[in-house]
């Protein structure tokens, strides 16, 4: 299994603009295949930071979601609604 974490510091002005645009890409996200999971959540101690958890299949089914031309554009408007450069890990995981 694939896992990618995320976050995103948004602007005061545009927290509600790039919450709704997140939520909108999770949900596309999930009806893909290979996404076992895909969610948004907002940071309590900092409510501009929203946090993205992904859980994928495999290697494959990544690279296919990031090549899809809504990816593409959800992470052009996000970065343009964004307090700087998000940040972005990918993890291969074993469940033990």
């Amino acid at each position: 299994m694939i896992i990618v974490t995320g976050n995103i510091l948004a602007k005061a002005e545009t927290l509600d603009e790039l919450l709704a645009l997140g939520l909108e890409h999770s949900r596309r996200s999930r009806t893909e295949p290979g996404c076992l999971s895909h969610a948004i959540n907002q940071d309590c101690e900092n409510p501009l930071r929203l946090v993205f958890f992904e859980e994928w299949a495999d290697h494959a089914a990544l690279a296919e979601h990031f090549k899809l031309p809504a990816s593409r554009l959800f992470a052009k408007k996000a970065f343009a609604l964004a307090d700087g450069p998000p940040k972005i890990e990918i993890y291969e995981a074993v469940a033990v």
